[in-house]
């Protein structure tokens, strides 16, 4: 990542970035993707690299590209497209073309990771941990009860990737 590179991200406020306006993780090539909205995650600083971590629960079809492709894609957008971001967290890529759906045009990187010409900002994103959530490890029980009762779905795994590019308008 350079030194403009960190200088774009200095000046987001990271935490209206992903909890506010949310964000789209894609994972796979330009042949076979999927995208999710996610409103879980953030940016810092860990192993003397610049990461962001993020939240997928297995049962959402983006898992299983997450899972097989070594980089992802954190994509950020203008309010005109919250739209788009709302059909891409609602619908799932098994039965739909919810990017077709939502009007998005696909763009891929010379990564080969895959993100959209609308985003205004796209962190390209290389995987280097991941652990899956597991009820014993909450210290703070309301937490688990709030957000992992049997009918949420099951727990998350946690990602955290190295940010290797940032591309902005």
């Amino acid at each position: 990542m350079t030194k403009q590179d960190i200088n774009v991200l200095a000046k987001e406020d990271v935490f209206s970035l992903i909890g506010k306006e949310w964000m789209l993780v894609t994972a796979g090539n330009a042949d076979s993707f999927n995208t999710m909205t996610a409103s879980w995650g953030g940016i810092g600083f860990l192993w003397n690299k610049p990461v962001a971590f993020i939240f997928i629960r297995p049962e959402r079809y983006t898992h299983e590209f997450l899972e097989k492709n070594e980089d992802f894609t954190l994509s950020f957008y203008a309010e005109d497209y919250r739209k788009a971001l709302q059909v891409c967290g609602s619908k799932s890529g098994r039965d739909t073309d919810k990017v077709s759906l939502a009007g998005l045009t696909p763009s891929t990187l010379p990564s080969g990771a895959v993100t959209f010409a609308e985003a205004r900002m796209t962190l390209q994103c290389h995987k280097l941990f991941k652990a899956d959530m597991e009820a014993k490890n909450f210290l703070d029980k309301e937490i688990l009860d709030k957000w992992y009762s049997p009918q949420a779905g099951s727990m998350h795994s946690v990602y955290i990737a190295e940010i290797e590019e940032v591309y902005s308008e």
